[in-house]
C-alpha cells in the first residue's frame, strides 16, 4: 500500500460516518479510527498496532449495543468495501432467505481494495433477512444477514 492510498482512505473516513476501518494485505495492517479529540483519523502500522490500538481502546467508550430484534443474530460487515451474493455474476448466490447455514458456511463476499474476502456464518441457522444489495458499498459492523439460531 502506498502513500496515495492511504491518503485516499484516510479522505474516505473523513467524508463519511465510519468510526473505525482496519485493512490488512498480507503482513501489512493499517488500521484508521477517529480519535474522540480531533477530526482526523488516526493512522497506524502493525508494528506499532498492538500498543496503539490497546492504548485506544481503553481511552474510547464503549459502543451503544443496538436493542435486539428479537432473537435474530445479525451477521456483520468485519470490513468496508462491496458486498457480493455470489462469487461470480454467473454463479449462483451463497445463500437466499429460508436457507440453513452452519457456522463457517461463506454467505457472501465482500471486496475491499481489489481483495476478494469471504465472510462465514457466526452461527448455525436459517437465514431470515439479507440486508444489503448485490453490488452495494457496505460499512464497517454494517448488519449484511438475520439468522434465526
Amino acid at each position: 500500500m502506498n502513500l496515495s492510498e492511504i491518503k485516499q482512505l484516510i479522505d474516505i473516513v473523513n467524508s463519511s460516518d465510519l468510526q473505525e476501518t482496519i485493512i490488512e494485505e498480507g503482513n501489512f495492517k493499517i488500521i484508521l479510527r477517529r480519535s474522540l479529540a480531533a477530526a482526523a483519523p488516526q493512522l497506524f502500522s502493525a508494528q506499532a498496532a498492538p500498543a496503539l490500538q490497546a492504548t485506544l481502546q481503553a481511552a474510547a467508550p464503549a459502543p451503544a449495543e443496538p436493542e435486539p430484534v428479537s432473537d435474530l443474530i445479525e451477521s456483520r460487515s468485519p470490513i468496508v468495501g462491496t458486498f457480493y451474493h455470489a462469487s461470480s455474476p454467473d454463479s449462483p448466490p451463497f445463500v437466499a432467505v429460508n436457507d440453513i447455514v452452519k457456522k463457517g458456511d461463506v454467505l457472501c463476499i465482500i471486496e475491499a481494495m481489489k481483495l476478494m474476502n469471504e465472510i462465514e456464518a457466526e452461527v448455525s441457522g436459517t437465514i431470515v433477512e439479507i440486508l444489503v444489495e448485490n453490488g452495494q458499498a457496505v460499512e464497517y459492523d454494517q448488519p449484511l444477514f438475520r439468522i434465526k439460531p
